[in-house]
């Protein structure tokens, strides 16, 4: 796993959808020990429903893209070179094709099933001037990843109507025949040449004080995105953190409980270890009492059996010496 895969992957998912993938994302770069990845993960924002669009504008339909940023070379080069007839030709095919491209962006978002409103397909469709003004745009817009629409702050100026109105120079053939007729050199055309040069030059340091402007415009707006990108990622992380205090309590409560219930169980083992000790001794003196009670009738019963034993034995001996009858019985 590595960034501009998960990056891919979250910036053509619906604006909705981003925010728990993104943290899912960062949790598994975080559990594989990747906490640098995890931190970059987390500091990618969740695309506006106009930068949603035009990213799927980017992925649904990728031949669109050379074409427009081809468009928008051809529309730098006429600025610079200040080519009226090339510029209104260029400004219509813009028009077209950004009233198209928008129109088509805002069918694809109905596709995926998140329908988008006028408000919408009109910052797509700036986000598409910006695209053709200025490279940096381009390739931003090119990449699939906006988390918001592209502003007029990367557009360039709209041509001057002079500039539009400006007829072509004229052929090396027809300015030698105005000068036949009449025009000197270095009178009224010189003048003119020269006024316009001035006006070109003067055009040309209003667009670089423009386009400097521009530059310091979207430096700050840069900067401004890095400190929200950062307030972003410390607000989370102070949740994350909330959340984790949070678990640590609830680890802590179930620990206490845990340990009551074993001081309770440690109590009655105490109890119950009491009460059968106790119960042993009254066995021990019992089993004394019976051992007693039993050697007693055991020798008693000896004692019995001897004193029936010296009976017999007395009764033979009478038996033996008594007289005898008639018939060798004795009289007794």
């Amino acid at each position: 796993m590595d960034l501009d895969a998960v990056a891919d992957e979250l910036y053509g998912l619906r604006p909705e959808e981003f925010v728990a993938a993104r943290d899912r994302r960062a949790r598994d770069a975080r559990k594989a020990g990747d906490q640098a990845l995890a931190k970059e993960i987390g500091a990618l924002r969740r695309p506006s429903p106009a930068a949603w669009v035009g990213n799927l504008l980017v992925r649904r339909q990728p031949e669109e893209v050379r074409p427009l940023l081809e468009l928008g070379e051809e529309l730098r080069r006429a600025h610079r070179e200040l080519d009226g007839p090339r510029l209104r030709k260029l400004a219509r095919r813009q028009s077209e094709v950004i009233g198209a491209l928008g129109r088509q962006a805002r069918r694809l978002a109905v596709e995926a099933g998140r329908p988008v409103g006028e408000g919408v397909q009109r910052e797509v469709e700036e986000t598409l001037h910006a695209v053709l003004a200025d490279p940096e745009a381009a390739r931003e817009w090119a990449a699939g990843r906006l988390v918001k629409p592209l502003s007029s702050t990367f557009g360039f100026p709209e041509a001057g109507e002079g500039v539009l109105a400006r007829r072509p120079a004229l052929p090396a053939a027809a300015g030698a025949k105005k000068r036949a007729e009449g025009e000197e050199p270095g009178g009224r055309g010189a003048e003119r040449k020269g006024g316009e040069a001035e006006a070109r030059e003067d055009e040309l340091a209003h667009r670089r004080r423009l386009n400097e402007a521009r530059r310091a415009a979207r430096d700050a707006e840069q900067d401004l995105d890095a400190r929200e990108a950062e307030a972003e990622t410390a607000g989370r992380e102070a949740e994350e953190a909330r959340d984790r205090v949070a678990e640590a309590e609830e680890r802590v409560q179930e620990l206490r409980a845990r340990l009551r219930d074993a001081e309770e169980e440690q109590r009655r083992c105490r109890t119950d270890e009491q009460e059968a000790r106790e119960r042993a001794r009254r066995a021990d003196r019992a089993v004394r009492e019976a051992r007693r009670h039993a050697e007693a009738t055991a020798a008693e019963a000896e004692a019995e059996a001897e004193r029936l034993a010296g009976a017999r034995h007395e009764r033979a001996g009478d038996d033996r010496t008594a007289p005898r009858g008639p018939l060798g019985h004795n009289r007794r």
